[in-house]
């Protein structure tokens, strides 16, 4: 007899599956390792906050206690903020997790998967992982890029962080046949930044075009995710030019320190942190956000026609 998957579906977000009203997952590693406390819970509570505004249900994903939570209550949320020693979870690591009883914040590709085994359809996230510098010799490669070649969820992002190689990043998604969306831009857009100085390989420039591109790919049999990327808001970006040297010292800095695997992204964001005086804290905030606000009006588009 298999194993049953130790899930819990939230009540809310429960409601709204068995209704078909529009449901938006969001990750729960920014909780647990992009962000410090308090910042990490206010940034989760208002980002819940702007897509019940939006008209969807929110649901964060996260494991606490070998259990896979799909939306989580306020005072789980509060306590996996707090939690120390929580996993960063991946495709390989969830169902270690959940077999070991442990808890962790869920990335790009465990969240994807966990909102595919739900039934929910659009995802939001601040920036995906990719390829990083230097992958040539140390083969660092986000598993968030075979996750979006695999997992039917759009991704709503503000395009991959850019602590990463932004250019080949892009040549492995479009190895993989994963469709890179610009939202009502050009340009690629680089987490903190609006412009990357590379193209948006596609355009839209409405959640119901996103929605509609989503359900002619259905109808093709085409697997897999689409990505969206969303600039940062003018008002809230830090220039690509100005992030370049934070990034290039933070860099510098974590080869030094001899930082590898999994630690390397969460060691960075600290030190960009740092260097750049909690500005690219508040972008991080504005971006998530904005993120949140669109991946919101997607579900509610994909929601109102049921082919």
């Amino acid at each position: 007899m298999p194993l049953a998957v130790p899930l819990d579906i939230h009540p809310p977000v429960a409601d709204a599956l068995s209704t078909g009203r529009p449901v938006v997952a969001l990750e729960s590693t920014i909780i647990t390792h992009g962000m410090p406390w308090p910042q990490n819970e206010d940034m989760a509570a208002a980002v819940e906050a702007i897509i019940v505004e939006e008209g969807a249900t929110p649901a964060t994903i996260a494991v606490i206690d070998g259990r896979l939570k799909i939306g989580l209550s306020p005072a789980e949320r509060q306590a996996l903020a707090q939690r120390d020693g929580a996993m960063k979870l991946s495709r390989a690591d969830l169902a270690f997790a959940l077999a070991e009883g442990r808890s962790g914040g869920t990335t790009v590709a465990a969240t994807m998967l966990a909102a595919h085994l739900a039934g929910i359809a659009v995802f939001a996230t601040g920036g995906i992982g990719g390829v990083h510098r230097g992958a040539e010799t140390s083969f660092d490669i986000s598993a968030d890029l075979d996750e979006l070649a695999r997992t039917p969820v759009i991704v709503v992002s503000a395009g991959p962080k850019a602590i990463l190689d932004i250019a080949k990043t892009l040549e492995v998604l479009e190895t993989r046949g994963v469709p890179v969306v610009g939202y009502g831009t050009d340009a690629m857009p680089a987490f903190w930044s609006r412009e990357s100085g590379l193209a948006a390989p596609l355009r839209l420039d409405t959640p119901e075009a996103i929605a509609r591109f989503q359900r002619m790919r259905a109808a093709l049999g085409i697997g897999g995710g689409v990505l969206v990327a969303n600039p940062v808001p003018e008002a809230d970006e830090i220039p690509a030019d100005e992030m370049a040297g934070f990034i290039a010292r933070a860099q510098a800095d974590a080869e030094a320190a001899g930082i590898t695997g999994k630690a390397v992204t969460p060691g960075l964001l600290s030190r960009i942190l740092e260097l750049t005086e909690g500005r690219s804290l508040a972008t991080n905030i504005a971006l998530v956000k904005n993120n949140a606000r669109l991946a919101a009006r997607i579900a509610s588009a994909l929601a109102a026609r049921k082919d």
